[in-house]
């Protein structure tokens, strides 16, 4: 059971229709009258009712009572909870009896399990809020009322098939698939993994980079622009090569401006690690600036009290514009920062450091812009052999 404070009230149809999802995590609502018994609310805005409850050798169980819908009402939900509180109290335990409907899963649930005890504690903010993307807009609007144990590799590879157009995100939906049909064995809901022997597309990735004068036009459209509080965020991704969603997310406690470090929370890096970047003398005058006027904790608040600035995507769209530069994402000013440097004679494994990457092979993908070192090395042989022939 969780150590958190619990919502409590008493569960009503009022209460159950009225509850708000949460664009990031579920939430729970627990009943005041009967123990255990709890309405489950995912950010998908699917409600779920549970009974929680311990068996004869004090093992915390949930089972499930049934989806919030017409059918299985709030009364209904709560009059299964009190047979079934009643049925455990005279010694019943209806996990074994759940176990053997295993087969019987659904893909909505394997959804819900996998988001639950996979993504939502150990992915990065971004690549849970991804996951759930695919999840809810393609996977269960495909398959979530099909069993888990009916799925079969004819029906993803014609999916797969269907996402040719964008063949990353085709990809990328195979492999959570995959992921999510391997937890899926392991608990039991199937004995095989379907993906398996499907091709991935070939990807391309992207190579675009603002040159110099390119980056002058977008600094003349920043310093235009009526927002200055989203024009500091893109003036921090331009200098610093971070994620978005790192800059966005950034609390001033992250920020020492003594010691001009950035300290990259672990729940907001992809690596899930803690990241400790020194920031440049540019970077450290934005934020000087920027902190006499902070009045939140969030380096870029949102319109939304307590929450910080969303993915500025209209904004990003009219700056990149006016400065001509409109097949230009806002990821690939991650690309510019480190195109630059890597041209510029910075080795590839400070720029990795600066990305925030674990892997060299990672940051190998500007390794065709390390000029400036290649030629100094057959510039030091060339001036060797000139004066090797001057001594003639």
């Amino acid at each position: 059971m969780s150590s958190q404070k619990k919502n409590k009230t008493k569960l009503t149809k009022r209460v159950v229709e009225s509850a708000v999802p949460d664009p990031i995590k579920r939430i729970e609502i627990w009943d005041t009258e009967i123990t255990g018994f709890f309405v489950r609310v995912y950010p998908t805005g699917r409600k779920t009712y549970f009974l929680q409850y311990r068996n004869k050798k004090r093992e915390t169980h949930k089972v499930k009572i049934g989806v919030h819908s017409p059918k299985t009402t709030t009364e209904l939900a709560r009059q299964m909870a009190n047979r079934l509180s009643l049925n455990i109290g005279a010694g019943e335990d209806p996990s074994i009896k759940t176990v053997s409907n295993n087969k019987e899963k659904t893909m909505q649930e394997l959804a819900e399990e996998y988001l639950r005890l996979h993504a939502e504690p150990n992915k990065a903010l971004q690549c849970y809020k991804d996951d759930m993307s695919k999840i809810k807009n393609i996977i269960l609007k495909k398959y979530g009322h099909l069993r888990v144990n009916t799925i079969t590799n004819l029906d993803l590879q014609k999916l797969h098939s269907e996402l040719y157009k964008t063949p990353v995100k085709a990809n990328r939906t195979i492999a959570l698939l995959s992921t999510m049909f391997n937890f899926a064995i392991r608990w039991g809901w199937r004995s095989d993994n379907p993906v398996k022997g499907i091709k991935k597309y070939k990807e391309h990735g992207r190579d675009r980079w603002l040159n110099d004068e390119e980056v002058q036009r977008l600094l003349t459209s920043l310093n235009n622009y009526r927002n200055q509080n989203v024009a500091n965020a893109i003036r921090l991704l331009v200098l610093m090569g971070s994620r978005k969603t790192e800059v966005l997310s950034a609390k001033w406690e992250q920020i020492d401006l003594e010691r001009g470090t950035w300290t990259m929370r672990a729940r907001s890096t992809k690596q899930r690690k803690m990241e400790y970047l020194p920031v440049s003398s540019p970077v450290l005058e934005i934020l000087t600036n920027m902190k006499t006027h902070a009045d939140s904790p969030f380096l870029f608040p949102g319109k939304v009290p307590g929450q910080p600035l969303k993915d500025p995507k209209k904004a990003w769209n009219t700056i990149r514009n006016k400065a001509g530069v409109s097949d230009v994402h806002i990821h690939d000013l991650r690309h510019t920062f480190a195109s630059h440097l890597v041209s510029s004679g910075v080795s590839l494994s400070i720029v990795g450091k600066l990305l925030g990457h674990t892997q060299a092979s990672t940051t190998q993908r500007y390794a065709h812009l390390a000029v400036a070192p290649l030629r100094e090395a057959a510039e030091l042989f060339g001036n060797k052999v000139q004066e090797l022939v001057s001594q003639r």
